[in-house]
């Protein structure tokens, strides 16, 4: 599916089309100086594309440009698409989102939570409360990841081989029993910690569906809603399409290419990583996005209810905390100040305090390589960013993005 192009004048969707031209001068700055090797973005409203741009490259050292069909790692944009899963199942009845984990995945039948100590001696207690659905979407079950390097517990992980990637032979399966063999880093629900709860989240969808991940997206999900270029690997011709993978310089920030960390997306993994391991195109997540808007439902094809959207699109950060308030510190692919988090999505609550011009609900996520969207349900508006460079921390990309979307809606 790589159809992308304008379907609206611009202006008939409220936008100044002279204005929309803003997002492409700023972001091809990125690409002069360097900083980024390419990009495509695509900003739809009502349901329909009112702009699409692409400049650079999908591979500087081939010369090859960024096309519509250009593969992408989306990385943790992975992460709504395995809440859609998880929700799907609820909907059928499968699991309450108070249920704890342990009833299907015995490993995490008594978790410890990390008291005090070092990486090398840490004194752990017992779990007060067991983890529960609705912690591993929400990112609050006390789980963690080695790249965040903030607490003893983020060591253990990389000691474990989790760090940006898991172990080599290790499935989903093992992997989860590694995660629960080690300490959480506070009381399930107590705090919000950006963490490998998604991908536990996906063993809950392997485990309750009786499928394999890349199964149940590809037959639940993917086809359904036409995503046919969506999947845990780019294989075959479809590599010729493959973005490359770029890294910031030290002290330049000019965009390396890191084929080492790369190339893993040119073969199936054998872990299944329900938090970080699809790749995409930007008109296979446009169609997500629009699936979201519409409530569950695109093309006459319903996989959720409205009401279920609405849910996972609130803020179920207890008290109605933001992330700020209830959240640890860390990397994560947005910031904090008066954004909540539901199911599988950061929530815009207060604009003003976010310093953004986006609209209240407004929910988004984004992946590591600097890719992001948002959808903005009060504006019917939902825009796309795609390029690859990691970390997604380098460059203000996503604020930028929004201050031009919205400055040219008028």
């Amino acid at each position: 599916m790589t159809d992308l192009k304008v379907e609206a004048d611009p202006a008939e969707l409220g936008f100044d089309a002279d204005r929309l031209l803003r997002v492409d001068r700023r972001m091809s700055r990125y690409v002069d100086e360097g900083l980024l090797p390419g990009w495509l973005t695509v900003v739809a409203r009502r349901g329909k594309i009112a702009h699409v741009s692409a400049y650079g490259q999908r591979d500087v050292e081939a010369g090859l440009p960024v096309e519509a069909g250009t593969r992408w790692r989306i990385f943790s944009m992975t992460k709504p698409i395995t809440s859609v899963a998880a929700m799907m199942l609820f909907e059928e009845g499968a699991f309450d989102l108070t249920d704890p984990i342990h009833r299907w995945l015995p490993e995490f039948t008594e978790p410890r939570v990390y008291a005090k100590g070092s990486s090398l001696r840490p004194v752990t207690e017992p779990a007060t409360e067991p983890i529960r659905v609705w912690h591993l979407l929400t990112h609050t079950a006390g789980l963690t990841y080695g790249f965040h390097h903030a607490h003893p517990v983020d060591a253990l992980y990389r000691t474990a081989g989790f760090e940006w990637s898991t172990p080599p032979g290790k499935d989903l399966a093992a992997c989860c029993e590694a995660w629960a063999s080690l300490p959480l880093v506070f009381q399930p629900g107590s705090e919000w910690n950006y963490s490998v709860a998604t991908d536990v989240l996906g063993r809950l969808v392997e485990v309750v569906s009786g499928r394999s991940l890349d199964e149940f997206f590809a037959e639940r999900i993917f086809g359904p809603l036409g995503m046919s270029d969506t999947a845990f690997s780019v294989e075959g011709e479809a590599q010729e399409q493959l973005a490359a993978l770029y890294v910031p310089a030290p002290g330049t920030r000019r965009a390396v290419r890191n084929d080492a960390f790369g190339d893993g997306i040119k073969r199936r993994p054998v872990c299944l990583q329900g938090g970080a391991g699809l790749a995409s195109t930007a008109a296979d997540y446009h169609r997500f996005t629009q699936f979201l808007l519409r409530g569950g439902e695109l093309d006459g094809v319903r996989l959720l209810s409205p009401r279920t959207v609405r849910a996972m699109t609130s803020n179920h950060l207890p008290g109605g905390a933001d992330l700020e308030a209830f959240g640890r510190p860390l990397f994560a692919e947005m910031p904090f100040d008066g954004f909540g988090f539901g199911l599988g999505f950061s929530v815009l609550q207060d604009p003003v305090k976010a310093k953004t011009l986006s609209s209240v609900g407004e929910y988004a996520w984004g992946g590591a390589a600097s890719t992001a969207f948002w959808v903005d349900p009060a504006e019917e508006l939902t825009v796309l960013f795609f390029t690859q460079l990691l970390p997604s921390s380098t460059h203000p990309l996503r604020q930028q993005l929004r201050q031009l979307v919205y400055q040219a809606l008028v």
